[in-house]
């Protein structure tokens, strides 16, 4: 993409830009749709204006002229550069996605970042029934990579960061590509301050309720019509944890999801199932454990058992990472801040819980 100087009889150069700022013309290349740029009624250059307050944007045909505070404008124009690769590898861009590219390009600029939103936004996992299943964050794309480079990974996060999702994507590429057998989803059966041990039916409808985000997962990656037929074949496999005891799974890829509410007892027990050419990945929110009071979570302990183990990798994901609605990673904070100030509630009461 071109950066050249307005020509004269642009309403910017007429005027000047004021002192201490500056002023660049973006030359969008002809083949780059500008809606596609832009949004429909300009929705995505209205993101861009509420990410840079401090930059005027003005658009004239494919010319973007941008003024303000040097490092702003150069911000902006990598942005733009960034968006017009997403469009040229023919990935659509939306606001998220804007706004998400915002936020690597700013990391980059204070030097905690090092990956380009392009790479990002246009690194495909699997494509199922007209949508395309990718990472959405920086963080998610180390663990997709992090699942292609170790045979066990450990994807750790709040709700809505697509830890399973991502994995389980990973699962049908994997086995689509022949590279696995078979996959084996599990979860332990923690009930969620709930009890369905007094539901009515067989023992695999009181399972059932457990399982259903799998299986929800699954329907979103392939035929629905192949699901049961694959299921039978024993080519996928959906069971509480407590079916994994006493089996070795080779060739296959084994997902263990919420394994916060894994016992340190049960998390051993589980690792250990692992076989020749397989692959584990286990995902879970330490802030979301439902067992019993006094009983430590597994997922907490293995970090500690495990971390600097060769071949065994922690992925951290954050509410930045989460991908569902903007509020939910507000959430997380708003409960993270409150878990940090109980202690020191706790301390200032002489101890007592509230």
């Amino acid at each position: 993409m071109a950066s050249t100087d307005p020509t004269p009889d642009t309403p910017a150069a007429a005027t000047g830009p004021a002192h201490g700022q500056t002023r660049h013309v973006i030359v969008v290349p002809p083949d780059v749709p500008m809606v596609g740029l832009l949004g429909a009624r300009d929705e995505l250059l209205r993101v861009l204006e509420r990410a840079f307050t401090s930059v005027d944007v003005l658009v004239r045909g494919n010319e973007i002229t941008v003024t303000g505070a040097a490092g702003e404008v150069a911000l902006l124009e990598r942005l733009v550069d960034q968006m017009t690769a997403v469009l040229g590898a023919g990935q659509p861009l939306s606001a998220d996605a804007v706004e998400r590219s915002v936020a690597m390009l700013r990391a980059q600029a204070n030097g905690t970042g090092a990956d380009r939103p392009a790479d990002v936004l246009t690194m495909n996992i699997l494509s199922s029934r007209g949508r395309t299943i990718r990472p959405k964050t920086v963080n998610q794309k180390n663990y997709v990579e992090a699942i292609d480079a170790h045979t066990v990974v450990f994807g750790i996060g709040p709700a809505g960061t697509g830890k399973t999702y991502l994995a389980m994507a990973k699962a049908v590429q994997a086995l689509q590509a022949k590279q696995v057998n078979r996959i084996v989803l599990t979860r332990p059966a923690v009930e969620a301050g709930e009890r369905l041990g007094f539901l009515p039916g067989t023992l695999t409808d009181k399972i059932d309720p457990y399982l259903r985000p799998l299986y929800d997962a699954l329907h979103d990656m392939l035929d629905p019509d192949s699901i049961p037929r694959l299921m039978a074949a024993g080519t996928i496999e959906v069971a509480p944890l407590a079916y994994m005891r006493g089996r070795t799974l080779n060739d296959a890829f084994i997902i263990l999801d919420e394994a916060q509410n894994t016992s340190p007892e049960q998390m051993k027990m589980f690792l250990t199932r692992l076989g020749f050419g397989s692959k584990i990945v286990v995902t879970g929110d330490v802030t979301q454990v439902d067992l019993p009071s006094g009983t430590d979570s597994g997922l907490r302990v293995v970090q500690d058992i495990l971390e600097g183990i060769e071949d065994v990798h922690f992925s951290r994901l954050t509410s930045g990472d989460v991908v569902r609605h903007r509020l939910v990673g507000e959430i997380v904070d708003a409960y993270g801040r409150w878990e940090e100030a109980r202690p020191r509630a706790a301390g200032a009461t002489g101890g007592r819980k509230r």
